[in-house]
């Protein structure tokens, strides 16, 4: 059902690890590490809206919260697809420097999640510095899901649009019920 280039490229990163980035990878995916950064864009949205800025942060959430459910909740029992580490063919290979996670990955709701703030603070400020920062960010994250051994790269890159495209969504619906208020 999934494509074999996936599980090449996946092997392909998780092999190429360096135990010098076990530790920094680690970091990029933990949950936590992220909260100075989003006080950092509730601070400048604040700065862009003032007392309005609570839409905007309700907006984020939304779009967050759309996008983990959406992966974590329908797609990844919907497909059942294990995760990399769950696979007994990878089990002399793979390299987890994290340990395994839940049992499916299809989609990875850290890219899901992580796009879902890039794409969605960008359709907010219309900063375009901001909006590359923050795929950028985002794209690193989702590396880092690769390389920890928790997904392949289809797993990822469906996360980031499953993100991306729901903000833009929620945004649509956010942008009329602005215009009526």
């Amino acid at each position: 059902m999934f494509p074999t280039w996936d599980d090449h490229l996946f092997r392909l990163i998780n092999e190429a690890h360096q135990p010098w980035l076990d530790g920094p990878m680690e970091i990029i995916s933990g949950k936590l590490t992220w909260i100075p950064l989003y006080g950092l864009l509730i601070y400048f949205l604040y700065k862009q809206y003032k007392s309005e800025c609570w839409k905007s942060v309700l907006y984020l959430v939304a779009s967050v919260s759309v996008a983990d459910q959406f992966s974590s909740s329908l797609l990844k029992p919907l497909f059942k697809r294990l995760r990399p580490c769950h696979v007994d063919e990878f089990q002399s290979w793979i390299h987890l420097p994290a340990g395994c996670g839940g049992q499916f990955g299809f989609c990875s709701s850290h890219a899901a999640n992580s796009f879902a703030i890039a794409v969605g603070f960008y359709l907010l400020t219309k900063n375009k510095f901001a909006g590359v920062a923050l795929v950028l960010w985002a794209s690193i994250i989702s590396y880092s899901r690769i390389y920890l051994g928790a997904h392949y790269p289809l797993d990822v890159i469906v996360g980031a649009l499953v993100g991306g495209i729901g903000a833009w969504g929620l945004f649509k619906a956010y942008e009329r019920l602005i215009k009526k208020s």
